[in-house]
């Protein structure tokens, strides 16, 4: 009886909810012009701050009448603005609605009505294309449109800032590198050095090589950009030709080592960091500053000692400060997002900051309370300063020292095994990849986290569609395998089954299939593990084995695979799976005579470890093989120019002179 009860109570109280919004859209279709504009109004009071009334509203059908509106000669201009206010207002709410906007081919409508009220359709344009679901291709396929907006840039600055805005967009976004170069040379004629096409750079190569060389009466531009950042300059500009250069440098149009990157970029973000400086410009000061020196330890060799940085950047976890707070509360600014803020930007600063150099770990490190804050970072509900806290954390990972002593102290795996139960996949990927380091057999938290129960969350990850987060999931079985007990090896075994394991053996990521060799080489090795093992598993792995092997495969893959095959043939037991397989016998035999040495390196000490003297039946052993040529191609390796391989030779011919 219920369930036949609740399909009439949702259609009343639907039939409820619309019936308030339907005289919105009525008066729309009025005679009068005036209680048509009067009816716009009022529409665009109900629907501000109210998600409930623009999904009401665009189910009405109110969309398509707006957009006549808009679009009519006869319609005044203060009618035509209205029209275009509410239609931004509707874009405002959810993603749902930008679809449906679109849907009704809202952006021509704009276009054409920015002819009239410029800067309400702007506004409503900008909206509507930043939002990640309108397809960006909607700007450049209309070869008509980027002239239109560019010919409007010069009428105001929120002109200038909302068709910005719309470009940089759809210039970060995938294969639109021709829109870039488009718009860039648009900018070069109409605007020589302005700073607004800054976006323009941002990873995108092409883009860059041509700003780099474009003069500006008779100036590079990157020169141009240089001045911008004198100290007597408005803030606004040196950060945004800070900027420009950056983006210009990592898209690999200057050099890292160049005087306007080193002595003037760096130290100018770094100043923009001070607690002195307005908040937004301290966050996109610290992250611009990491984003340029991510790749290169001399910069962050260089940043780590300019201006006290280390030290300064704990000044954003004192937010709000006696200096910062009467600023901003001027300016009404929400304490708690510029928190969340702040340390998001120092978080990530120091991650670049201590990607590389072990002496600026330790520095990070000792700076006030910075473990606590990381730790504390890690249970943050943005998940924006979360994801900021781990890679900071994954930063410092890298460290043996910082491993053995702040890691171990602070207990940071009991945080960072908390993230890893319930977190989305990009926060998963930074916090798993964290967890691989410290899994390190040298790592003291090695131990808690093996008996924290973290072999099936490991497993589990092996199975994501994400590629990274398999490839985190294997990496870290991979470490914890390494010299470990039978017990741990046994438990990994079990816990990824075997038909995982081969399922990964198979995977069509190279990364995925080298990290799970690696773990089968880990797992297969001291003798009584490999006996162990190959016992129960040998002829799934020989048949895994001979697949990579006979497959296109990169030297790296089939190089790590000859391992695994040297390792069995280490096993007491296990080496007899090998030489009662003469077709296995025949692949070392071909990889023997190969034309790249790791290939031979391996080979070799695969059939090095099958005759060594000292093991029961090796002369069995020697015998065939030699009636099978391998003496003959050991002799020839014996000869060979590579050093390594030429010993590894000499070492199993001396097993037949024995």
């Amino acid at each position: 009886m219920a369930c036949l009860l609740e399909a009439p109570l949702r259609i009343s109280v639907l039939s409820e909810v619309t019936a308030t919004s339907r005289h919105y859209v009525d008066r729309l279709f009025d005679p009068d012009p005036q209680n048509v504009l009067q009816g716009v109004i009022d529409m665009k009071n109900a629907v501000i701050g109210n998600n409930k009334q623009k999904a009401n509203l665009i189910v009405l059908g109110a969309v398509p009448r707006l957009l006549y509106l808009l679009q009519q000669s006869s319609s005044s201009l203060e009618l035509r603005t209205e029209c275009a206010v509410v239609l931004g207002s509707l874009a405002m709410g959810t993603e749902n609605n930008i679809k449906s906007l679109v849907d009704c081919h809202i952006i021509p409508a704009l276009l054409q009505g920015s002819l009239f009220c410029i800067f309400a359709c702007l506004r409503c344009l900008r909206t509507v294309f930043i939002s990640p679901v309108t397809p960006v291709q909607l700007l450049y396929t209309d070869p008509t449109v980027i002239p239109h907006l560019m010919s409007l840039l010069s009428r105001s600055q929120h002109t200038q800032e909302y068709i910005t805005q719309i470009f940089a967009h759809c210039c970060k976004v995938a294969h639109t590198t021709l829109c870039a170069l488009h718009i860039t040379y648009a900018f070069i004629q109409k605007y020589k050095g302005n700073v607004i096409m800054f976006f323009l750079a941002y990873e995108n190569a092409q883009v860059s090589m041509t700003l780099v060389n474009v003069l500006v009466d008779g100036e590079q531009l990157s020169q141009v950009f240089v001045r911008m950042m004198q100290r007597d300059k408005p803030i606004e500009m040196q950060l945004t030709a800070a900027k420009c250069l950056t983006y210009m440098c990592r898209a690999g149009a200057i050099r890292t080592d160049d005087n306007c990157i080193v002595l003037k970029t760096l130290p100018c973000l770094v100043r923009m960091c001070s607690k002195e400086r307005l908040l937004e410009e301290r966050v996109e000061g610290a992250e611009t500053l990491a984003y340029l020196m991510e790749p290169d330890v001399e910069l962050q060799r260089i940043a780590s000692v300019t201006d006290h940085l280390v030290s300064m950047l704990a000044d954003y976890f004192k937010y709000p400060s006696s200096v910062s707070a009467i600023t901003d509360i001027k300016r009404y600014v929400d304490f708690k997002s510029g928190c969340n803020q702040l340390r998001q930007a120092a978080f990530k600063l120091y991650a670049s900051l201590g990607s590389n150099d072990e002496d600026i770990r330790k520095k990070i490190t000792e700076t006030e309370n910075m473990m606590d804050r990381i730790v504390s970072g890690l249970s943050e509900s943005s998940i924006k300063v979360r994801l900021a806290a781990v890679r900071c954390l994954h930063s410092l990972s890298r460290s043996v020292q910082q491993l053995r002593t702040s890691f171990h102290d602070h207990a940071v795996w009991k945080p960072l095994m908390k993230l890893l139960q319930n977190a989305p996949d990009e926060v998963l990927v930074m916090a798993s990849s964290t967890l691989c380091n410290l899994l390190l057999e040298f790592s003291p938290s090695k131990e808690p986290i093996l008996d924290s129960g973290v072999i099936e969350l490991l497993c589990s990850l092996t199975q994501s569609d994400s590629p990274a987060l398999r490839v985190n999931g294997i990496w870290a079985l991979m470490n914890m395998a390494f010299q470990a007990d039978q017990k741990v090896k046994v438990e990994i075994v079990r816990a990824l089954g075997t038909e995982q394991l081969f399922r990964l053996l198979s995977d069509p990521d190279t990364n995925v299939l080298m990290k799970t060799l690696g773990l089968l080489r880990n797992l297969l090795s001291t003798r009584p593990h490999i006996d162990q093992i190959m016992s129960s598993h040998g002829k799934q792995i020989m048949q895994a084995v001979t697949l990579i092997l006979e497959g296109e495969h990169s030297i790296e893959v089939k190089e790590q695979t000859l391992c695994i095959l040297a390792n069995i043939a280490d096993g007491n037991a296990a080496k007899e799976l090998i030489m009662t397989n003469d077709d296995m016998l025949q692949k070392i035999k071909y990889y023997m005579g190969h034309s790249n040495v790791k290939l031979q390196l391996a080979a070799t000490f695969c059939i090095s470890n099958l005759i060594w003297n000292e093991e029961d039946g090796s002369q069995e052993r020697q015998d065939k093989l030699k009636d099978m040529g391998f003496v003959d191609i050991l002799h020839k390796l014996t000869q060979a120019s590579d050093p390594n391989l030429c010993d590894r030779a000499k070492t199993a011919m001396q097993q037949y002179l024995a």
